[in-house]
């Protein structure tokens, strides 16, 4: 605390900047270890409430108790896609579904489009976390930079070269260093981390979409 006392103004400013970051950083990561984490545990409840089931409107009824797994939502966008084709198809008097404009094709745009709205809600906040990651020790290393500066420059006033002068200035300008890094690396893991498993929650809804539309698929084959 003295060091960082006692450092220049453009120093406590680099800290300032560092600190912030650092704040922000780990609220996002509580935040999102609470969520992804949620997110993963639902998932697996879906999946078995979903097998468990035999019609898509028992699942519809106690999909609403799954609020933090995007399986859930992507079930109800394209569970509420098939009832509109439904609609449409006994308005038609006909029970054919057509693969490129309407039928599966709609119910698969439907299932992409949830899918993709609901990778950008687990991505959220994860591009702050990178970009902790990568610039938080290049602001360290600028404020120790600008403190090597000053510390020379006092030095060159002085006239006195000795290490009673020159590592106290060297010293706070190191703590810049320090405080990037420790800003960045819990960035860098919590980023890394969140990652994988957004990537897992992807692939899960992939295979969901998948199967969903075969199920869709067989039934209006029967």
């Amino acid at each position: 605390m003295d060091l960082v006392l006692q450092a220049g103004p453009v120093v406590k400013l680099v800290l300032l900047i560092l600190l912030y970051f650092s704040l922000v950083s780990w609220g996002i990561i509580f935040y999102k270890f609470k969520t992804i984490h949620a997110a993963m545990r639902e998932s697996e409840r879906f999946l078995d409430f979903f097998w468990e089931q035999k019609r898509f409107d028992a699942i519809g009824q106690g999909v609403k108790d799954f609020r933090q797994t995007p399986l859930a939502v992507l079930f109800r966008e394209g569970y509420h896609e098939l009832l509109q084709r439904r609609k449409q198809n006994r308005a038609e008097a006909t029970r054919e579904i057509s693969a490129d404009l309407g039928g599966l094709g709609n119910i698969s745009r439907a299932l992409r489009r949830a899918s993709t709205q609901e990778t950008h809600r687990l991505e959220k906040y994860l591009t702050f976390l990178a970009t902790t990651g990568s610039t938080a020790p290049f602001i360290g290393l600028f404020g120790t930079v600008w403190g090597i500066m000053d510390a020379f420059h006092g030095i060159g006033q002085t006239g006195s070269a000795s290490l009673a002068v020159v590592a106290p200035g060297i010293s706070e300008a190191l703590v810049a260093t320090a405080i990037g890094l420790a800003a960045a690396i819990p960035a860098v893991m919590g980023y890394n981390h969140f990652l994988s498993k957004v990537n897992q929650l992807i692939g899960e809804m992939d295979n969901f979409s998948q199967e969903f539309l075969n199920i869709v698929e067989r039934m209006e084959r029967h």
